[in-house]
């Protein structure tokens, strides 16, 4: 293998290495928790280590981040099957909902904490946020060329859709639903309920 190969490699294997690290210390501690110093304690290296790969702990964050939109979308696209739209566009918010449920971290990450917006600022495209987003669109596309919702302009309908669905996680995810007073089962099938009279409404 030649050197600069050789380097390459070895250039992307600690990159890898202090993603998954950073990873697993943000789903354990939190991102505020998460330092520069406690990643570099974690992988056994020197912090100046970290900054010959990685400017500041927000750019890890924003990996980590791109990473999570990953694997949201490939959830997403497990409906790619469902022919009529209406029913996709069911499907693919109620995976939304339940991939916020069972990674409230990554969610808090992805749509809620400022920090990784910060370097997406800094980026020319927001790749993984327009790929996830522009499913939605597309769905939502054929769901009205169809005439199987409420004909309004795609991006409006667009947003309220996320909206609600996120409105719906981000309760959860910050613990607001206690509110309710109910066990946690009963709260989570309480959310899928409001999702389904969100739709049925939305249906034409």
């Amino acid at each position: 293998m030649a050197i600069k190969e050789r380097k390459e490699r070895e250039k992307q294997e600690m990159r890898n290495l202090v993603i998954e690290s950073a990873t697993q210390l943000f789903l354990k501690q939190g991102y505020d928790k998460t330092s520069i110093r406690s990643i570099a304690d974690d992988i056994e290296y020197s912090p100046a280590t970290i900054y010959l790969y990685f400017k500041d702990k927000d750019e890890i964050f924003y990996v980590i981040h791109e990473n999570a939109f990953d694997i949201l979308d490939k959830h997403l696209r497990q409906h790619d099957g469902i022919a009529d739209p209406f029913e996709r566009l069911r499907a693919i918010g109620r995976t939304y909902i339940k991939f916020g449920l069972e990674n409230p971290d990554y969610y808090d990450l992805m749509f809620i904490m400022r920090a990784p917006m910060e370097q997406i600022k800094n980026e020319e495209k927001w790749k993984a946020g327009e790929c996830a987003f522009g499913y939605l669109l597309t769905t939502l596309s054929e769901c009205l060329e169809q005439k199987r919702i409420r004909q309004a302009d795609l991006h409006v309908t667009a947003i309220m859709v996320w909206s609600f669905v996120h409105g719906l996680v981000s309760l959860y995810v910050r613990e607001r639903m206690c509110i309710l007073m109910l066990p946690d089962d009963t709260t989570r099938e309480v959310l899928y309920s409001s999702f389904d009279l969100f739709m049925a409404n939305l249906k034409m």
